[in-house]
């Protein structure tokens, strides 16, 4: 299902390497500065709305973005 998500996203030297799905923008925010300090200068990490495919864990109920389709302001 393709819809609008907060993602925490990841990048090394300016390629997207890794996103994380977050229920809100203080979650992510939090989750920035925390993976801030514990990553080297090369790593940047970011903070934003984006429209994504996600799946939902049947399992755990977790939802997980499997692919970025469209960033914030592109």
């Amino acid at each position: 299902m393709t819809k609008l998500v907060i993602a925490l996203c990841m990048f090394l030297n300016g390629e997207l390497m890794e996103h994380a799905y977050r229920e809100n923008i203080s979650d992510c925010l939090k989750s920035k500065r925390i993976a801030e300090r514990n990553t080297s200068d090369n790593v940047r990490w970011m903070c934003g709305e984006v429209e994504a495919i996600v799946e939902e864990d049947w399992n755990t109920g977790n939802t997980r973005i499997l692919e970025i389709i469209k960033k914030d302001g592109s």
